[in-house]
């Protein structure tokens, strides 16, 4: 998972999907396929503002933003993206809905998937609002291999559901679309009732609808018929700051830096001239995500996954700590 070199595309077309949803279409500037990815991936879009009539950027509030690809993964002349409008975000959602236009050219990341789709024989697929995204491909990908699965979309109400266009051409016995003014709130306990030990079940959606999920795995797990749950989250919960001062070491320069306790390694390390980007800032996007050489994390995120942890490959500087007293970071 180690970070890759950013790129340039152009937004080859941008359409309304709902009233709140935007789609981009985005291909290469010189009309090549772009890379390869895998159903889960997202890419990290670098939002780049203005601060004068001339165009000069304002390089101090670069945003950097994450959507998950949701085309074709077959199809690499495109990627597609939907964008939700979040009038109480943090800017990016309003920027991509008011300031980009078809035809402007964006810095993007390859693609990274922390959302892997690895599915046991059947796959239930519960999206919640704009967490249908990277189901798209998954469901794409699980119809071409035959595997028996269902989609159960949600939503605050019908008209806010995106992307149905896309869905059109499967068997609608497998769909059930759910809106909460039309159709009232899902019955989750009895959804899972159905699922068994061959069931693996993907989730994106908001907060409460993927702690629900959490607590019933809990409470199923050691069954003989326990289900899989993977989940990807829009935000996480409280960060926990709370440990130990550590050391980190810069393995390209030497430099020793002490973290404080109650102090976050990200700050930090930036407070110290070491460029690190960050979008979220709570263990959740990925954005600072960095190699660990050395050394023990004690992870936070709400990305990696348990195997990634005890690997201790890689760790989020925005929320993890350290166990052991220093870490050499691969910067």
């Amino acid at each position: 998972m180690a970070k890759n070199d950013q790129i340039v595309v152009k937004i080859a077309a941008k359409e309304q999907l709902t009233e709140d949803v935007v789609g981009l279409t985005l291909v290469s500037l010189e009309d090549e396929l772009l890379p390869a990815w895998d159903p889960g991936a997202h890419i990290e879009l670098t939002l780049e503002t203005c601060t004068d009539a001339a165009g000069k950027i304002d390089t101090e509030n670069v945003m950097l933003r994450q959507y998950s690809l949701c085309s074709d993964n077959r199809d690499c002349s495109q990627w597609q993206v939907a964008v939700l409008r979040e009038e109480g975000g943090r800017g990016g959602s309003l920027f991509i809905h008011n300031q980009l236009q078809a035809g402007d050219t964006l810095k993007v990341s390859q693609p990274r998937n922390h959302f892997p789709f690895k599915p046991r024989k059947k796959c239930l697929f519960i999206a919640g609002g704009i967490g249908i995204t990277p189901m798209l491909p998954m469901i794409q990908q699980a119809e071409a291999d035959g595997l028996d699965w269902r989609l159960v979309y949600l939503s605050r109400e019908r008209s806010r559901m995106s992307c149905l266009d896309k869905l059109a051409s499967y068997d609608q016995s497998r769909i059930t679309l759910n809106g909460d003014k039309e159709d009232g709130y899902i019955d989750l306990p009895g959804l899972l009732a159905s699922c068994d030990s061959e069931t693996s079940v993907y989730s994106c959606g908001p907060k409460p609808l993927l702690d629900a999920l959490e607590q019933q795995h809990a409470e199923q797990a050691g069954q003989s018929d326990s289900w899989s749950l993977d989940i990807e989250r829009f935000a996480a919960g409280p960060v926990d700051s709370s440990g130990g001062a550590f050391d980190v070491v810069i393995n390209s320069t030497g430099q020793r830096i002490r973290i404080p306790e109650g102090q976050s390694a990200l700050t930090v390390l930036r407070e110290a001239g070491i460029k690190i980007p960050t979008s979220c800032g709570d263990g959740v996007c990925g954005s600072c995500e960095t190699g660990v050489l050395s050394g023990t994390p004690d992870h936070r995120d709400s990305i990696l996954s348990e195997e990634e942890r005890a690997d201790n490959d890689y760790m989020m500087l925005c929320v993890s700590r350290a166990i052991s007293p220093e870490l050499i970071l691969d910067l």
